[in-house]
């Protein structure tokens, strides 16, 4: 099955088959994904990723930071390469279209110009960018952001994942990086495809969301200490309880984003309790903490309240709290021109289709910063994301990259 563009078509097929096959790397017993970027897996999958672009008639190159580009020539060496990319890497229990979809989308792009022959006038590229989800290096968007000049190559090498080892380590592990110092890389415009991650389309029966920006998020790191004691001969009145002040700083991220106004969300996602022993008071508790919304000012806002509940726990439980902002990335405006380009696409296609702001981090969001930026979504069931059960249909994804494929088209021909 192909959708056509002239004689340049998708083949859905083929681009269902290569999500199928990629998702075995990796793979877990309930359907999902297991593929923490600079593991073992990443590197079953980066590795087929260049042989499949390189079969395709593409040149595959990688930076300092391991971020891959495939390349076709374009008609004129004068001009810079419109990027298509995401991300091949995945959360603990993640799913099969996360990222992956706006990757093997490119690819699907690929397919298409290296079949039909046919010629854009600025090289097509296709980005796998590392270290996306930041489930093993915080923050995420690590390689995004030294590409695009918000971090230095120092910062992302040092960081470390929850067993110590550092990401420059990791990177070494896998024989990732190339030579090409991050961030050097021209670029002329870049687009994401890429399942929602929210019910808002499926809900609305649209196919196709045109992305118009991305929501202002900040992401904390706290630990509270208190002192291990005996949970049976303990007084209450005497208890540095560090568990008990995290459960209330925990339950105060909802109350905030509650206060917030409809688009503020606030989540707590990772603890760890030590000792972790059922008859001891707890010492230590380590957790983190994520606000967002569209206005930065409200994030802010969170912040702040945030910050005053630390002070009144740590002094009515007799605990310290260490707090630290790890990640601010404010809220993005996209190109308008490549928005155009893909709600022209949807419209001459008969896709049902509406604007949206993305309630997700993406690399996008950092792009937009140095070069023309845009995302397309597609639904995905439920809304469900980050999770082994995510799950989109295989028209809705070719549909995507059609989209996609129309609007990087358009691009190339009125950009200069």
């Amino acid at each position: 099955m192909s959708q056509h563009i002239g004689n340049v078509s998708i083949n859905s097929d083929a681009l269902w088959n290569d999500i199928m096959t990629t998702a075995q790397f990796g793979g877990t017993p309930k359907g999902g994904i297991k593929r923490l970027t600079l593991t073992p897996e990443d590197a079953q999958v980066r590795a087929w990723f260049k042989t499949t672009c390189e079969a395709l008639g593409a040149t595959v190159t990688a930076d300092s930071m391991g971020i891959q580009f495939a390349r076709i020539p374009g008609t004129d060496p004068s001009l810079k390469p419109i990027l298509i990319g995401s991300h091949l890497d995945t959360q603990p229990t993640g799913g099969k279209f996360d990222g992956i979809v706006g990757v093997l989308g490119g690819v699907a792009i690929l397919r298409a110009l290296h079949e039909t022959g046919h010629k854009t006038r600025h090289p097509i590229e296709i980005v796998n960018w590392t270290n996306e989800e930041g489930s093993r290096f915080a923050p995420a968007m690590l390689c995004s952001g030294v590409f695009a000049g918000l971090f230095t190559e120092n910062y992302a090498n040092t960081r470390l994942d929850r067993d110590g080892t550092s990401f420059a380590d990791a990177l070494k592990s896998i024989d990732a990086a190339g030579e090409e110092p991050c961030g050097q890389h021209p670029v002329a415009a870049y687009f994401e495809l890429h399942i929602e991650q929210g019910p808002i389309l499926e809900a609305e029966e649209k196919t196709i969301g045109i992305v118009t920006g991305v929501q202002g998020m900040r992401w904390y790191e706290l630990t509270v200490t208190g002192q291990d004691s005996h949970a049976g001969t303990t007084p209450m009145s005497m208890r540095a309880d560090a568990l008990q002040a995290a459960a209330r700083l925990i339950a105060s991220v909802q109350d905030i984003a509650r206060a917030h106004g409809p688009d503020a969300v606030g989540t707590v996602g990772l603890v760890e309790c030590k000792p972790n022993s059922r008859n001891v008071v707890p010492g230590e508790i380590f957790f983190t903490a994520d606000f967002r919304d569209p206005e930065d000012e409200t994030v802010r806002r969170m912040e702040d309240a945030f910050r005053q509940d630390i002070v009144a726990l740590s002094e009515e439980y007799k605990v310290d709290i260490a707090f630290e902002q790890v990640w601010d990335s404010p809220s993005v405006k996209f190109a308008p021109p490549l928005i155009e380009a893909v709600e022209t696409a949807a419209r001459d296609l008969s896709l049902p289709a509406r604007k949206i702001v993305s309630g997700a981090g993406h690399d996008a969001a950092y792009l937009a910063r140095i070069a023309p930026t845009t995302m397309i979504f597609v639904p995905c069931a439920g809304g469900l994301s980050h999770n082994e059960a995510e799950s989109a249909t295989r028209s809705d994804v070719a549909d995507g990259a059609t989209v996609l494929l129309r609007a990087v088209l358009a691009t190339d021909q009125k950009l200069s």
